[in-house]
C-alpha cells in the first residue's frame, strides 16, 4: 500500500518516490537531466581518454620498431654470418696424409705390430705388408685394408690404425702466408677458427695489415675470397671477427703500407 510521503515516514510502508517534496523539486527544476548527460558525458571522456592512450602507446611501439629495423638493416651488412659463410659445424673425417706417424697394432700378434711413419709417396710399409698406400684413407680404412693383406698369413688378424702424429693430405691443410710470425702449413682440426691459427703460427709481425687480411677458399671446383680482420681480432680482441676455418683454406696477411 503506498500513501502520503509525511503521514507514513518512519512506519515501514512503502513510499511512492515520485511524490517525494526533493523528487518533485528536482524534477521541476531541470537538473535530473543535467545530472544525468554530466555522468554520460564524463564517462565517455574517460572512455575516449584510454583509447587515446592505447593508440599512443601503439603508435610509438611501431615507431620504436621501424627505427630498430632500420638500425639493424644499416648495421647486419658486415655482420660474423655474413662476413663468412664457413658451416658452423663442418663435415670432416681426417684422412691420413704424407708424415703422420701411424700406430699399427696386430691382436695376438706383436711381432707384426709397428710403428712407421707415412712416405712422401703416402705409402707405408710393416711386416708382411709392403708398399700399401696410406694416404686419403681414414685409420679404420688403413686398417682393414691391412686385414685383408694379413689374412693371406694368419687365420682372422684383427689390425687397429692410430694416429699418433697429424700432418694431414695436402689438400686439407690450412696454409698461412705473409705476415705472420711463422708462416707454415697447418693440419685443419675440426672446428678450428682463424684464432686457432693466430695462435699456432705466433700472431702477426708488426708490419702486417692485419684487417686487409683474406681467406682464399675453394669450394666446388670454385674459388673465392674471404675479408677477415685479424687486428681487431688479435689487438682488441673482438671476438665477432673470429671466422670459421674450412679445409683447403689460404690465409694472406699483406704487409702495411707506410
Amino acid at each position: 500500500m503506498v500513501v502520503g510521503d509525511e503521514e507514513n515516514m518512519g512506519t515501514g510502508l512503502a513510499v511512492n518516490p515520485d511524490r517525494s517534496p526533493v523528487v518533485r523539486q528536482v524534477k521541476r527544476s531541470g537538473i535530473l537531466p543535467l545530472m544525468v548527460f554530466g555522468i554520460l558525458s564524463r564517462a565517455d571522456e574517460g572512455k575516449s581518454m584510454v583509447r587515446m592512450q592505447l593508440m599512443t602507446r601503439l603508435l610509438t611501439a611501431s615507431i620504436t620498431g621501424l627505427i630498430a629495423s632500420v638500425v639493424v638493416a644499416s648495421c647486419g651488412g658486415y655482420t660474423g654470418a655474413n662476413r663468412i659463410s664457413a658451416p658452423e659445424a663442418y663435415a670432416y673425417d681426417y684422412v691420413i696424409g704424407p708424415g703422420d706417424a701411424l700406430e699399427i697394432f696386430v691382436w695376438r700378434n706383436p711381432d707384426l705390430s709397428r710403428s712407421v711413419i707415412v712416405r712422401p709417396d703416402g705409402k707405408i710399409s710393416a711386416p708382411l705388408v709392403e708398399d700399401l698406400i696410406a694416404g686419403g684413407r681414414t685409420a679404420t680404412q688403413l686398417a682393414n685394408e691391412i686385414e685383408a693383406v694379413l689374412s693371406q698369413y694368419i687365420r682372422d688378424p684383427l689390425v687397429t690404425v692410430i694416429v699418433s702424429d697429424f700432418q694431414g693430405v695436402f689438400e686439407k691443410q690450412v696454409r698461412v702466408v705473409g705476415e705472420a710470425t711463422q708462416p707454415q702449413a697447418l693440419p685443419y682440426r675440426a672446428g678450428m677458427t682463424a684464432l686457432d691459427v693466430m695462435i699456432a703460427v705466433g700472431g702477426l709481425t708488426e708490419f702486417a695489415a692485419g684487417n686487409r687480411a683474406k681467406i682464399v677458399r675453394t669450394a666446388s671446383g670454385r674459388q673465392r675470397e674471404i675479408r677477415v680482420r685479424l687486428d681487431d681480432l688479435i689487438k682488441d680482441g673482438d671476438i665477432n671477427a673470429n671466422v670459421k676455418m674450412a679445409p683447403g683454406d689460404i690465409v694472406i696477411i699483406p704487409e702495411a703500407w707506410f
